[in-house]
């Protein structure tokens, strides 16, 4: 069909009702790549159905897993898997492709990963990667836009990273999950997936510790039996629809989620004056008016997420009243500000802190997502515009979130999806 694809928005309704919310991105593409390691076949539950998880199932199958994916569902023989290499095609669907670093290397010993591709949100280097994966005896560099390593038997030792960094302590779990000996990671990632992938590898009989806390240590075992293992609620899609029940002054009750992961978010909409309440495993959220001016400062978990800035700051462009976000963990995040500015928002950047007066009303335009968060941030500006908004590139947004239109529409949004001339 000619033309570009859009998302349509009619801004103006409260979202009101109850929403399941879909399993973790952020784990799954963690938790597939691992099933490499897998000296049998296992079974993955819970998967989200998007575009991630596809391009990572594509890759299992191009380095000869026998792969059975159903949406939510995957099932994974690794035996067969003999390919050492993926293919720059398949690499570039998705930043999280380079996980297959540290699987390769824990599985066949040896690994050849193009630069990933995914969502430009500024500079994410692979230097804390390759500093691990030389720290438990792999020879490990970039060349030529490709990460490659080669261990003729990994050994565990202590890996020290010079900052907080999700994906180089998955993958050094992964590889050091079948090393000799033990490895210890000092300041690693303490997010909800660097756990969940964790409980996955010692599912399959890894002995993992210490994920949840700055210092992890893998004791490396020669064997992992097949598992069955269903990925933790998506965080991300939480706070989204979250930040959307505020955004609207709606009444939203949102099931399957872990509210302790939702902690930071909640202490801001409450700062704001949102209605937040939670029981073992839902949360309710009721937009009030009017609402504060608040301060934002990302951090790695558990300060506020990165990823939910972009539509936090969204909502908090109709905030009466001026308000702060410092941007710490990604340079290029804002963005979508240029984009909703041209509904009328009143934002300025300076280096890497936005202080948005917020206005009383958006108004529908044309917009384009340069990213995935970025687009979730234009869902919310839609949904509270007067008028129709039209989001271009929403491609985007189908790489983390799983049908997000049927959600919000089954909360009274009017959203759709066509293709513009």
């Amino acid at each position: 069909m000619a033309g570009k694809e859009r998302m349509l928005i009619t801004g103006g309704n409260p979202l009101e009702g109850e929403v399941q919310v879909s399993g973790g991105k952020n784990t799954a593409v963690a938790v597939i790549p691992a099933s490499l390691l897998c000296d049998e076949p296992c079974v993955i539950e819970n998967l989200p159905d998007i575009e991630d998880v596809r391009a990572l199932v594509d890759i299992l199958r191009e380095l000869g897993a026998k792969v059975d994916y159903e949406p939510g569902t995957l099932r994974v023989d690794p035996r067969s898997a003999e390919g050492d290499t993926v293919s720059y095609r398949n690499a570039q669907r998705l930043r999280a492709s380079y996980y297959l670093l540290g699987a390769l290397l824990g599985r066949c010993g040896r690994a050849n990963v193009p630069t990933p591709g995914g969502c430009d949100i500024g500079s994410r280097p692979v230097d804390q990667h390759l500093k691990g994966m030389r720290a438990i005896g792999a020879d490990a560099e970039e060349r030529r836009g490709i990460l490659r390593a080669s261990s003729a038997c990994l050994t565990g030792g202590d890996v020290f990273f010079d900052m907080v960094t999700v994906g180089a302590t998955v993958n050094v779990m992964l590889a050091a999950a079948k090393a000799k000996g033990t490895t210890v990671i000092y300041n690693a990632a303490k997010e909800p997936h660097i756990v969940d992938l964790a409980n996955f590898l010692n599912s399959m009989g890894a002995r993992v510790k210490g994920a949840g806390t700055d210092i992890i240590r893998i004791r490396g075992v020669q064997n992992l039996h097949g598992t069955t293992y269903a990925v933790i609620p998506d965080q991300i899609e939480t706070g989204t629809l979250m930040i959307a029940a505020a955004a609207t002054c709606g009444d939203v009750m949102i099931h399957g989620c872990i509210p302790t992961h939702m902690e930071a978010l909640s202490a801001k909409l409450l700062e704001m004056g949102v209605l937040v309440t939670d029981n073992d495993d839902a949360i309710r959220v009721r937009g009030a008016l009017p609402k504060r001016a608040i301060h934002i400062k990302t951090q790695v978990y558990p300060g506020f997420p990165t990823d939910l800035q972009q539509p936090m700051s969204a909502l908090l462009t109709t905030v009466k009243g001026t308000s702060i976000v410092q941007e710490t963990i990604f340079e290029q995040r804002f963005r979508h500000l240029d984009e909703i500015r041209r509904m009328g928002a009143q934002v300025r950047v300076v280096d890497r802190t936005a202080i948005i007066d917020g206005v009383t009303e958006l108004y529908g335009a044309p917009l384009t997502a340069t990213d995935l968060r970025a687009g979730a941030a234009l869902i919310i500006a839609g949904l509270m515009a007067r008028g129709i908004t039209e989001i271009y590139e929403p491609g985007y947004i189908d790489r983390g979130y799983e049908h997000i239109e049927d959600k919000l529409r089954s909360l009274g949004a009017v959203i759709s999806r066509d293709w513009a001339e």
